[in-house]
């Protein structure tokens, strides 16, 4: 008895390991109320076992599924099902997208002599740092290895988006301010007797305006979506009030699904609600629905708005110029991020580029990290150059 007990609790030792290089937070005293409520309950069934472990272990809502995952893979009957596979003709199954978070699990469960030899790698790898980030930065995102995807991807968190701060009519504390508090000077005379009087003041509350991206998820755009995806799941997750919207033959709001704290629960929750990937473009049918219904909710107090579209219109109709004026004129700021500017004979001939081209404030390219890391500059109260969208106008003409 005393020897299953030793064996049961090194399984508990190794399984929290194995949370905690996923990405859950688990440590010594988890292990130990784990190991107490196991022996207290006496649970036999494995539904019981797996919510005992679920309830000590688990204290986030994204940290579930991997928690379900990794139980699925740590826990499972290995003899049995192998002797009955090997019974069996072989069989296709059909291929399953694998559920999120599942190849951090996979990683965190891998034997210890894989984990050393990729840290070997990765040391490898790490000699040759400079040469490797500046191709990577330079590279197109639509030319990428999946490994370079996922370097990549990692850049793209890494980046930190400073936006321009914008005054508001609501007053804060302020050394530097305008108008005199009174409450404020009052409550410090009297901390003092009375006998100093040292005059607090106000000044305009400033704070980061609303940003609202619009995505082209259209077949040409889609791969440079996907990556802006997740340096607006980083943007998401630290600032407050920005807004996502994908637009292809309809309009999609998944501002909910990128709230999300795991980066791949909410990727999973954006490609499960966008039935329209890679699909055609309505431009103009779009801006005219995010007009009718969102806005007013969104575009409020100086809000940016990055608009990332080829512009290859495909509407039959001619409101594309209303439309995208009627959006300018309700932002502060509207930035085009279009990745046909990676090419350096790129001209306004598109006949929806040139109409949208007298409307935006900057056309910028987005394709690379390079390109997203000049964006960011962009975006900050000090930022670079912007990129005048009438020079193109000229060129063409």
């Amino acid at each position: 008895m005393a020897e299953d007990a030793g064996r049961l609790a090194d399984n508990i030792v190794y399984f929290a390991r194995a949370l905690r290089v996923a990405g859950i937070p688990v440590g010594p005293g988890a292990i130990m109320d784990a190991l107490s409520a196991l022996a207290a309950g006496g649970v036999a069934a494995r539904d019981d076992f797996y919510w005992v472990l679920h309830a000590v272990f688990v204290k986030r809502r994204e940290h579930s599924p991997v928690f379900a995952q990794a139980f699925r893979m740590f826990f499972r009957r290995r003899a049995g099902l192998d002797q009955l596979a090997a019974m069996l003709p072989p069989t296709p199954q059909p291929e399953r997208k694998p559920p999120p978070g599942a190849q951090r699990v996979q990683d965190a469960l891998a034997p210890s002599t894989h984990r050393a030899s990729k840290r070997e790698e990765l040391a490898q790898d790490a000699r040759l740092t400079f040469s490797d980030q500046e191709v990577l930065r330079r590279k197109d995102f639509a030319q990428m290895t999946a490994a370079e995807l996922v370097a990549a991807q990692e850049a793209i968190k890494r980046l930190v988006l400073p936006l321009d701060e914008v005054r508001t009519r609501r007053l804060a504390p302020n050394r530097h301010g305008h108008i005199v508090d009174i409450r404020r000077t009052l409550r410090a005379s009297l901390q003092a007797g009375g006998a100093v009087i040292d005059l607090k003041f106000l000044g305009s509350r400033v704070r980061p305006p609303p940003l609202v991206a619009l995505l082209d998820i259209s077949g040409s755009m889609s791969q440079y979506t996907r990556l802006f995806l997740h340096f607006l799941h980083a943007v998401a997750d630290a600032r407050k009030r920005v807004h996502t919207f994908l637009f292809g033959t309809r309009l999609t709001n998944i501002t909910r699904a990128l709230k999300a704290k795991d980066p791949d629960e909410s990727l999973a929750a954006v490609a499960a609600s966008v039935p329209d990937w890679s699909g055609g473009t309505r431009i103009a049918s779009s801006l005219h629905n995010f007009t009718k219904l969102w806005a007013r909710r969104v575009l409020g107090q100086g809000a940016l708005v990055l608009l990332i579209t080829d512009g290859l219109e495909r509407d039959p109709d001619n409101r594309l110029a209303f439309e995208i004026d009627r959006l300018h004129r309700s932002c502060r700021r509207l930035i085009w991020l279009n990745p046909l500017l990676r090419f350096s004979g790129f001209e306004a001939r598109a006949k929806g580029i040139r109409t949208m081209l007298p409307h935006v404030d900057q056309l910028r390219p987005i394709h690379n990290l390079d390109s997203m890391m000049e964006l960011v500059r962009a975006l900050s109260a000090h930022g670079g150059p912007a990129g005048d969208p009438k020079a193109w106008l000229k060129s063409a003409a």
